[in-house]
């Protein structure tokens, strides 16, 4: 198992502390990582990008030149690096600031409105981790569970009151992503019956 994983996005999204949670989840799992975090000229504002490599065997290379996953926080980023995403690869990307698709047909791509999300939790700066749930749910690379216990290692003590919004950040991007993946399956059972048929779900009488 190799994933190589690329987040981007501007400095103050969380990018790279979103990046460590992912390392330290894996690692948790008992997983070869490898953590690379990349600052543009501004700490805030500007741009910041992270790569992730998890594997099951020693890392030969911990850069991430050719990504299976992209998690793209904003739109400049998914215009630089999706062209650089290996084919059958991932991305998933912020659609509260990004708005459009991915033009390529040989990935996989998913949208999530993370920044929206997070509002409702009632903090923006978690919306990274949505991100990172629904990537979690779609790879199972490593488990919410062991992602959640990493919190605690990720953010200064004096942030500990902010882990239960991250927690249900982590657990609402994965319920995206398992929603996500149920209508997948529907549009497949569709495509198999027939474009007129249809999948009902009938309550008892």
């Amino acid at each position: 198992m190799l994933e190589e994983v690329l987040l981007a996005g501007f400095g103050g999204q969380g990018i790279l502390s979103t990046g460590m949670l992912l390392a330290y989840a894996a690692l948790a799992e008992g997983l070869h990582v490898a953590w690379i975090p990349s600052y543009g000229p501004e700490m805030r504002g500007g741009t910041a990008n992270c790569g992730v490599t998890v594997s099951d065997a020693p890392i030969s290379s911990p850069l991430v030149v050719e990504p299976t996953t992209l998690i793209a926080m904003n739109g400049p980023s998914l215009d630089r690096f999706e062209p650089a995403v290996k084919p059958g690869g991932l991305i998933i990307y912020n659609a509260s600031l990004i708005n459009r698709r991915p033009v390529r047909a040989d990935v996989r791509a998913l949208a999530v409105r993370a920044n929206e999300i997070a509002e409702g939790i009632g903090n923006v700066q978690v919306a990274a981790n949505v991100m990172l749930g629904a990537f979690l749910e779609l790879t199972r690379v490593a488990s919410l569970g062991k992602a959640g216990e990493a919190l605690a290692k990720v953010l200064p003590p004096r942030r500990h009151h902010l882990i239960p919004a991250n927690l249900r950040a982590l657990e609402e991007g994965a319920r995206i992503a398992r929603e996500a993946g149920t209508k997948e399956r529907m549009k497949a059972m569709n495509k198999v019956w027939g474009q007129n048929s249809e999948f009902r779900i009938q309550k008892p009488e």
